[in-house]
């Protein structure tokens, strides 16, 4: 997949298929989306994505507001789907002020060469969002290039967006938010090095710090899986600040992997949540903590155990 993420270096000289958006989670909603352009691959097109380094709402809000999927994250979900072209364009003034012909002209005709453009029906752009797809059909007739308009997914009467996920994250329905999404929620990054507390309590842990505009679910204990070098491996993951051994005002991901012995230290994986099993309690005695531990030890066992008959 070509990435390209200055504007300077943006030009294509093939007609491309673009569909555009925030693509943050990359939805059932988004990939309604994708494989519209990736089916103009057999007409000679160029799968092409328009998105925002930053979600152009907390530029204009001055606010960091927390992602489903970092930067990184969304580029390799991405290459999975064989995209040719990511246009991560930076979310400058110039841009910001753009009016919709504008944008349409410059952009997506002349630097993206888009011949057939994809968008879901609320699809707004162009200076305070005053484009939309009624902007945009028009635009089309004007400069001759296809449009294509879909319905948005939907759950149960709402559209899935990435607002109704965050919602369902927040309330730690993990598994509700896989279903939204079309995969399992997860969290990537390196292994870094601990103080070893997990060792001592007899379940050693690999330990990650996530991105900071990374949106996390609840603190607390969850049904997990880890793939790690292209394999992949039965774990529980603890969110939290880890109270009854810690003082810590950083939130730490540690995640225990079932069956697997090894030093992972500065190695990247991936933890997929799978499903919330309890909130993160502050125990009376080190004692106590493992204890417990033992005990989501067995009913995670059993949950993988059910899910895998």
């Amino acid at each position: 997949m070509e990435f390209i993420n200055q504007l300077s270096q943006l030009h294509i000289k093939e007609k491309t298929a673009v569909t555009l958006g925030k693509f943050d989670g990359l939805h059932r909603g988004h990939k309604k989306l994708l494989n519209q352009v990736l089916r103009k691959k057999e007409e000679g097109y160029r799968s092409a994505i328009f998105t925002f380094d930053i979600p152009p709402k907390n530029m204009l809000n001055g606010k960091n507001g927390r992602l489903i999927l970092t930067n990184k994250e969304r580029t390799e979900l991405l290459k999975q789907y064989k995209v040719d072209i990511l246009f991560e364009c930076p979310f400058t003034k110039e841009v910001a002020t753009m009016e919709p012909e504008q944008f349409v002209a410059e952009v997506l005709l002349a630097k993206m060469n888009a011949g057939y453009i994809v968008v879901g029906s609320d699809f707004r752009f162009g200076h305070n969002r005053m484009g939309d797809i009624y902007v945009l059909d028009h635009l089309s007739r004007k400069y001759n290039f296809k449009l294509l308009v879909l319905a948005k997914e939907q759950y149960q009467g709402r559209d899935i967006s990435s607002t109704y996920i965050r919602e369902v994250l927040k309330e730690g329905e993990v598994e509700l938010a896989a279903f939204l999404l079309g995969y399992p929620y997860f969290i990537t990054g390196q292994v870094v090095k601990g103080k070893q507390l997990g060792r001592e309590l007899g379940t050693p842990t690999l330990n990650q710090i996530p991105k900071e505009n990374k949106l996390l679910p609840p603190d607390g204990v969850y049904a997990s899986q880890v793939y790690l070098e292209g394999n992949k491996y039965k774990s529980m993951t603890n969110i939290g600040f880890r109270p009854t051994v810690e003082n810590t005002q950083v939130r730490n991901v540690e995640t225990f992997l079932f069956d697997f012995e090894g030093d992972l230290y500065g190695k990247d994986i991936k933890v997929e949540l799978l499903s919330y099993i309890r909130p993160e309690q502050k125990f009376d005695s080190i004692e106590g903590l493992k204890l417990q531990l033992l005990r989501d030890k067995e009913t995670i066992k059993r949950w993988h155990l059910g899910k895998s008959m």
